[in-house]
């Protein structure tokens, strides 16, 4: 059985700008196989990350994409490619009127820390790069490696069987996630403790030289994303007839010809296309025509005109 070890490090002392923080962590106590685990903060500010002016510009220069936005709340997509709160723009433990943002490239950030452990101490060590998230579905946050280096982020068991003999299929374990979130449990929110160190995963540390695929593997691709727009933005996006990428990959025949249906049209298939037909009232039939249109669009659809023929309207697939 294998079995953890998990610490954080004491006297670290305040990190700035002119901190070299790669330095700090090849001088901790380390052997082969441990895993470092340093905080998103203490690496931007190191890298001068932080800037003065009001929070709510920093997150507007950051986003990249709103993906929902209630009251003083938004969830952002930010030059990372990661999807968090306030794009991981952070006011907390940094000079007032200052605010950290993310590093610039944190995988990057995790290499250099890791090849420098090894230049100057010879310990083959993996890095991880840490930042505190939200999860959709659940109240609170962990935390999640938005860096990584010298380790496999993920556990790939697809096409493996379990014991009963079953093929497992979308089954891989986060596992660089979820050392972050066991890192955030020894250091705390409230200790001054950025960096921690796991042991007991030696075999997970790849050899030196071999630094992995890094954290951006962690990232969904927006077109497998079946959350990419908040409800309301979602909405917004049909009416205003946004590029689909957001609603994913093009619903099946059958999927677009049941939506078509729940909301009280008249439809019929035909092969990779549904025909409508449109009621005969011409005010009737605009509203109708509508309705298909954000529907088709929705689903990765689109009309073939955008007029009705013979009081019909035929929707295909907007991408093969």
């Amino acid at each position: 059985m294998t079995r953890l070890e998990a610490w954080p490090v004491d006297g670290i002392g305040e990190v700035d700008a002119g901190t070299d923080l790669a330095a700090v962590v090849a001088r901790l106590d380390l052997q082969d196989g441990d895993i470092v685990l340093v905080t998103s903060k203490v690496v931007s500010k190191a890298e001068g990350r932080v800037r003065a002016g009001e929070r709510e510009q920093a997150i507007r220069d950051e986003t990249v994409r709103v993906v929902a936005r209630r009251g003083p709340t938004s969830i952002v997509e930010n030059h990372l490619g990661l999807v968090m709160a306030a794009a991981g723009v952070d006011a907390s433990n940094v000079t007032a009127g200052h605010v950290v943002l993310l590093p610039e490239d944190p995988d990057a950030s995790a290499r250099t820390i890791r090849q420098r452990v090894y230049d100057e101490s010879g310990r083959n060590v993996a890095v991880l790069v840490t930042d505190t998230a939200g999860r959709a579905w659940r109240t609170g946050q962990t935390d999640l490696a938005v860096g990584v280096a010298g380790l496999e982020p993920l556990d790939d068991f697809d096409g493996s069987t379990d014991s009963y003999g079953n093929e497992l299929a979308v089954t891989a374990p986060a596992v660089a996630d979820e050392l972050a979130s066991l890192a955030e449990l020894v250091t705390g929110k409230l200790g001054g403790r950025p960096v921690s160190v796991v042991r007991g995963l030696a075999e997970r540390v790849l050899p030196p030289g071999e630094d992995g695929p890094g954290a951006v593997v962690l990232l969904r691709p927006r077109d497998q994303d079946m959350f990419a727009l908040g409800a309301r933005e979602a909405v917004l996006a049909a009416v205003r007839g946004d590029q689909a990428d957001c609603f994913g990959a093009p619903a099946s025949t059958e999927e677009v010809r049941a939506a078509l249906q729940s909301c009280g049209l008249n439809v019929e298939a035909e092969g990779i296309s549904v025909r409508v037909h449109l009621p005969a009232e011409a005010r009737d039939q605009v509203a109708a025509a509508e309705r298909v249109r954000l529907v088709a669009h929705a689903h990765g659809w689109r009309p073939q005109s955008d007029t009705a023929a013979d009081d019909t309207l035929t929707v295909t697939p907007a991408r093969r």
